[in-house]
């Protein structure tokens, strides 16, 4: 399989060109490297199922979805061509405290030609992304399909949501082959308090490392934020997971808690303490999204609407923090962020205008 690497001063990266996927990120801090993305325990194996999709076989990191989920309207596999199918190189060189690289889808989506651009600043302990879909026609859906994986659970931290609702359906309602907890469907306005199938209810903002299931949750964003975040402190590998997004273009987040709860090839019960942070503009399923759904009556746009002669354009941040403790807000500030915990702020170079403008 063929990778690209690359690096900055304290950061470097390596994708997975025959999917997509970024295959391994990792900090350099001097003393420890922090790595914050996950992999899946088969990659690599042989004896896999002879129809498996090639992203669920390479599984890792964070991939480009469009559509998200269910394939239904244009054929390609789950996730669509962006997670399943090669990329090239554009280019890949330094930049003025940096490095830099563009990548290109080989196929098209429905007719849009998608390119990604990924940037590491020296010093800076995040990966920037910008996705550009340049033409075609029709409403796409789309999602990032960012995952960490913890040892022994973890805590969460979100910027201000709106609410937070599971779909129709769990992700394994077939006992024969997987678990459950969380309701479905199901929606409340307390994340700390979500309705479980047993009647009872869980906080979602916490990753229980012995609860074998899998789940999967919506998060909508209150729209007067100016920066969507999500932190994720893990308790064995003792640093902070960060995800950064504008809401206005990915407007959900989408929780997908994967800890032992399926019982089948390939997963066989050992895909434990994995946890997508999934930053999208989407409901589940193409026909889905561009239909009627609930997100949508609740006025939140769930796909982008191409033209021959548009090119759209969105952003997503990943990095992780040497850091043991839990933001409860997280600013931009020039050159900076800064994430306030009780007591005190830690600040972090940043490009504070990077979510706000395409690469230039």
């Amino acid at each position: 399989m063929s990778n690209i690497a690359f690096s900055a001063a304290g950061i470097s990266v390596a994708v997975d060109l025959s999917v997509g996927h970024i295959a391994d990120m990792a900090m350099d801090l001097g003393d420890r490297v922090l790595r914050p993305l996950h992999r899946a325990p088969w990659i690599g194996e042989t004896g896999l199922p002879a129809d498996i999709a090639p992203g669920l076989e390479r599984l890792s990191g964070d991939f480009l979805c469009a559509p998200f989920s269910r394939n239904d309207i244009e054929e390609a596999p789950g996730h669509g061509w962006p997670a399943n199918s090669p990329w090239s190189v554009v280019s890949s060189s330094a930049i003025p405290g940096g490095w830099r690289a563009t990548l290109r889808l080989a196929k098209t989506v429905f007719g849009a030609t998608i390119e990604k651009t990924l940037t590491l600043r020296d010093n800076h302990p995040l990966l920037y992304q910008e996705h550009r879909i340049i033409g075609g026609s029709g409403e796409l859906p789309v999602a990032h399909h960012a995952m960490s994986v913890m040892a022994r659970g973890g805590k969460l931290a979100f910027s201000p949501k709106r609410f937070a609702e599971t779909p129709a359906e769990s992700l394994e309602p077939d006992p024969a082959r997987g678990r459950y907890k969380l309701a479905y469907p199901a929606r409340t306005l307390d994340i700390r308090r979500f309705p479980t199938s047993d009647g009872g209810v869980t906080d979602l903002a916490a990753y229980a490392g012995n609860d074998r299931r899998e789940d999967f949750v919506i998060l909508v964003e209150e729209p007067a934020n100016a920066l969507g975040w999500t932190a994720l402190q893990r308790q064995a590998e003792g640093d902070l997971v960060l995800v950064l997004k504008n809401p206005s273009e990915l407007p959900i987040t989408m929780l997908w808690y994967s800890n032992g709860g399926r019982d089948y090839a390939p997963w066989n019960g050992r895909h434990l303490g994995v946890l997508g942070i999934e930053d999208g503009r989407t409901a589940v399923g193409h026909r889905q999204s561009i239909g009627d759904n609930t997100l949508k009556a609740a006025g939140v746009p769930t796909s982008f609407a191409l033209s021959p002669d548009l090119t759209i354009s969105f952003r997503h941040i990943l990095g992780a923090l040497p850091l043991q403790a839990l933001p409860h807000s997280v600013e931009q500030q020039k050159n900076t962020l800064v994430l306030s915990m009780e007591g005190r702020e830690f600040l972090t170079p940043f490009d504070s205008g990077f979510l706000s403008r395409a690469t230039d």
